[in-house]
């Protein structure tokens, strides 16, 4: 009895300790969580489509008839390009650990995704696998390059774009997301992007303002006629990129929690407050409320609220999209004009201000009740992470379009351009 009663104490004190010991163990060991992966999954589905079909018809639409096959084609081939440079070494560069170089690059200890298994996790995965972790960033390491085409449209040679994609999604892109969410510098300064405002928008925004500024005007600019040939296919895009942008910003909760529904709800309202606002301010000015201003508008919201998706309440995202409106409204139509440079789709004037915008806002609207990491908000802060972006971003997509220049030069003829680049280009036609 006395050996049966000592068995029973001794179990149930192991059985304590075995229960005291659980949570410590799975914080050390976190286990993949089937929800998570269900709903990263479905994320990085929506990222994508937002490349293709959503930009290429977004760009497509606006573009004339000549160049929507060149537009189009863009947008699949950056999808394709950059996709192969992630798996390859983008990854690596971007979420592993650079030792002496980790303030400023990753390292290079996962090119061709070695050392990546089916059930590994990255650390800042979490509860998913590092697979379908390094799938959903490479979805936005896909559209980032692909946003800057919009500001070059219908004037630069394919061959030009494709070295100039390539060789800046491993200069610029992969750094500088390296910076702000693979434990670079920018990050540890407490630098606040949720989805992708510096990384992403002021990225594209920036080196797509120094592609137009370098390549300069298409030819016949402010005397040809370049209005859309076709505002339905970019009316589509704009809504498929609205749909596709609840996986941009909700998927950053990198789960299926709280988290991921605010930065949803905070995603939808600033869309529609910034698509009011600058179909508003377009009405008061030039007395008409057309289709382009109103889905711009709405992008020009995606935009500003991406980095504060999951640092803001759904009020700070109102603001945000108000703002963003209206601003991004006086910089598409009229800053360019005040500067003289054209910028064919408006790439600076949505993506660079608006991302802009929505970083600065960011440091002023974070909520600590939305995301701890928001108590320490600060718009210094994100002032000095937009500083280094535009640097960064300026200098070397210049640099880069240098080499290019030299490789194989930047623009077609000019009876190139005037025959239209789907022709010159790719040697096909849109029959409508």
């Amino acid at each position: 009895m006395k050996l049966n009663k000592t068995l029973t104490v001794l179990g149930s004190a192991l059985g304590a300790l075995a229960l005291l010991a659980g949570p410590a163990l799975a914080q050390d060991a976190p286990k993949l969580d089937t929800g998570d992966t269900a709903w990263m999954l479905t994320s990085t589905a929506l990222v994508l489509m937002m490349t293709i079909p959503g930009l290429a018809l977004f760009y497509g639409g606006m573009v004339r008839k000549k160049n929507v096959l060149a537009t189009v084609m863009q947008s699949f081939a950056i999808t394709c390009l950059v996709t192969i440079i992630w798996y390859v070494v983008g990854y690596s560069m971007a979420f592993t650990d650079g030792g002496s170089t980790q303030a400023w690059l990753g390292g290079f200890a996962k090119i061709f995704h070695n050392n990546v298994g089916v059930t590994t996790t990255n650390a800042l995965a979490g509860t998913i696998p590092e697979y379908v972790f390094s799938m959903f960033q490479m979805t936005f390491a896909i559209i980032t390059p692909a946003l800057i085409a919009g500001a070059f449209a219908e004037r630069m040679k394919f061959s030009a774009m494709m070295i100039f994609m390539g060789l800046w999604s491993l200069i610029v892109y992969s750094p500088i997301a390296h910076w702000v969410w693979g434990g670079g510098f920018l990050g540890s300064w407490g630098v606040l992007d949720f989805a992708g405002g510096t990384v992403v928008h002021i990225n594209a925004g920036v080196a797509g303002l120094v592609c137009a500024l370098v390549l300069g005007k298409r030819k016949g600019f402010g005397t040809a006629n370049m209005a859309p040939h076709n505002l339905v296919l970019s009316v589509i895009g704009a809504s498929l990129l609205w749909v596709g942008w609840f996986g941009f910003n909700a998927g950053s909760a990198v789960a299926s929690n709280a988290l991921a529904g605010a930065a949803m709800m905070n995603t939808q309202v600033a869309t529609a407050a910034a698509a009011l606002a600058w179909m508003f301010a377009e009405w008061i000015v030039v007395k008409k409320p057309s289709v382009l201003g109103i889905i711009s508008g709405a992008v020009a919201g995606l935009v500003a609220v991406t980095p504060a998706s999951g640092f803001v309440n759904p009020t700070g995202a109102l603001v945000i999209g108000l703002v963003a409106g209206a601003l991004c409204y006086l910089a598409a139509a009229h800053m360019k004009k005040m500067f003289g440079y054209d910028d064919s789709l408006d790439a600076f004037g949505v993506h660079g201000v608006g991302g802009i915008i929505g970083a600065l806002l960011t440091g002023v609207f974070a909520d600590p009740a939305i995301n701890p990491l928001g108590a320490t908000h600060s718009i210094v802060t994100q002032f000095y992470g937009i500083i280094f972006t535009i640097a960064w971003t300026a200098v070397a997509s210049f640099v880069i379009l240098m080499v290019v220049k030299v490789l194989v030069g930047l623009r077609p003829s000019e009876q190139e351009e005037e025959e239209g680049l789907d022709i010159t280009q790719h040697g096909e036609s849109v029959n409508e």
